[in-house]
Formats: C-alpha cells, structure tokens, sequence
C-alpha cells in the first residue's frame, strides 16, 4: 500500500525496518537532549534555563523510548546512515548552534538564545506532525501505542512553548529579526527533511524490496510535499501564535499535592 498507513505498518512489521527507523529517531532524540542539556548550563535567564533543562530531559526519556522499542522485540539499535541524519544535516546547513559553540563554556548571548528558540520552533513543528501521524496510525498498537503518545504529547508542549518565549521576545523588540531567523531556518529545513526523507525512503525500499515503481511514487510524493512546502507549508512553520498550552514547559505539577 501507499498510504501512510500502510507504509507504517509495513515498517513496523518488518524487523530490520523498524530497527533501523527507531535507530534513526533514537539518535536524533538523544542528540537534541545533549544539546538542550548543554544550552540550559549556558542560559543565563534563570526563568529560562529550566525549561530548556526539561526540554532536554523530555528528549533524552524518548530516545530511551525509541530504544526500549527495540529491545522489546529483541533487536539493538544499528548505525544511522549521516544521509539520514536530521540533526547533523541542520548543523551543516548553518542552522542552530553549532556543537562546537555548545562544548565551550561560554554563557550564551541573546543572539545564541533567540537562534536556539528559533530552531526549536521550526524542528518541533515537524516532530509535531510527524508524531501526530505516528499516533494516528500506530498510537493503539499495545507494544508500542503508550511510547508513541508520550511522545507526541511532549512533542505538543516543546512546541507550545517555543512560541511563548518567542512571542515573550517579540513584544519587547526584535520582532524584525525573529521573523527573518524564522523564514531561514524554515527554507533550510524544508530542504533537509526532503532529503532525509529521500534517504530513509531508499533505505527501507531495499529492506523492504520495493518496486522500482513503488519507490518512483513515493519519490514523487516527497518531492510534492517540498514543493508544497516552498510555495505554501512555510506559513505554519513561521507563524507565532499565543499557544493553548499556557506554560506547557513550567514546572510539573506534583503527583502529591499538600492539603490545604
């Protein structure tokens, strides 16, 4: 089959498929809590650097998700192909900061904290999406449905909050500057995720012994999505808008809260 559906449930039946699309999710997951870890030790706001330490916690809890997957099929995680590296094609891209910015013990600067709510902005809207599609299609399987909507809710309040603190910025100035960061980061992601994309289609065409038919049709399909994406998709990845989840990233209400 074509559909979403149908290629999702193809993948995770088959083990080496899935083992490699955990391990591809896995790594960028982890990844994003390193980075997020490092970012809230250099944040000088302390308002702020807790929400990016718990940004990097979520993170780091779905790559052990991801990998509990694995193991619980009895499968360990194998090498992520740098072709379908998400994160590390951004970085090369000149989008966020860089890793060796990050390893430097240096506090961070308005400009380093702005491009890091920018990036956010734009690669939670596409972990958005994607979760949200995984949680359509797979989000009641009983071994892996839980981790999937775990995910797709953390997903949902990253997301929130990077337009919070971004529109906390935008009103006392900059709005300028965040839109044209917004508009760059956007252009450059549209074309990272359509060749991650390309890549991963290639990858589980050969495991999964795709037609050279099937793979054209898909091929086409991805390009249409960037092309969409060019011409129409940029909107929802730059808008700034107050989110329904107010403070999605504050502190955690506790499991025992004192009587009054």
């Amino acid at each position: 089959m074509l559909s979403a559906r149908g290629i999702l449930q193809e993948i995770h039946q088959d083990d080496d498929a899935f083992r490699l699309f955990c391990s591809i999710a896995a790594k960028g997951e982890s990844q994003g809590g390193w980075e997020n870890r490092r970012i809230a030790a250099l944040v000088p706001d302390p308002e702020l650097a807790p929400k990016v330490a718990r940004h990097g916690a979520d993170e780091d809890k779905h790559g052990r998700i991801f990998n509990a997957m694995l193991h619980r099929r009895g499968l360990d995680p194998v090498e992520v192909p740098p072709e379908t590296d998400y994160c590390m094609l951004l970085e090369r891209q000149g989008i966020g900061l860089a890793h060796e910015r990050l390893r430097r013990d240096e506090p961070m600067t308005d400009a380093d904290v702005v491009e890091y709510l920018v990036h956010s902005r734009v690669t939670e809207q596409r972990a958005a999406e994607d979760m949200r599609l995984l949680r359509r299609y797979l989000g009641d399987d009983p071994d892996i449905g839980r981790g999937i909507r775990m995910i797709c809710d953390d997903e949902e309040n990253h997301l929130a909050y990077c337009h919070e603190e971004l529109l906390r910025r935008t009103a006392v100035g900059g709005s300028l500057q965040i839109k044209r960061a917004l508009e760059k980061t956007a252009r450059a992601e549209i074309k990272v995720n359509r060749d991650v994309s390309l890549a991963v289609m290639a990858r589980m065409g050969s495991l999964l012994n795709w037609s050279r038919a099937r793979r054209t049709v898909l091929s086409a399909g991805i390009h249409a999505t960037y092309v969409y994406d060019r011409v129409w998709g940029t909107r929802r990845m730059v808008k700034l808008r107050p989110p329904k989840r107010v403070n999605a990233m504050g502190p955690r209400p506790s499991a025992h809260p004192n009587a009054a």
